[in-house]
């Protein structure tokens, strides 16, 4: 893993970020930009909306953190947080 995404890993945003509350925030973000794309998918702002929404809907629902993954770290949410990395659990 990269410095940059063992730090950002380790601070206090990227372990909220990845934490059980942060995803539901992604997912309810991402539902949000989602559900505002749709409602103006006529207009150019409402397709990128549709778009954009589609990365943190997917982050928090499937537990991935594309930032950590653009930093050179781990994509899964679980890695990120180190959980059963240490105990040698897949």
């Amino acid at each position: 893993m990269s410095a940059m995404a063992e730090s950002f890993n380790r601070s206090s945003f990227g372990r909220w970020i990845n934490s059980p509350s942060g995803r539901i925030f992604r997912a309810t973000a991402g539902v949000g930009f989602l559900v505002a794309g749709f409602v103006a998918r006529r207009r150019p702002g409402g397709k990128m909306s549709l778009l954009w929404g589609l990365l943190p809907f997917t982050a928090g629902a499937f537990d991935v953190c594309y930032v950590s993954a653009a930093l050179g770290g781990p994509l899964r949410g679980r890695e990120c947080r180190g959980d059963g990395v240490r105990a040698g659990k897949p």
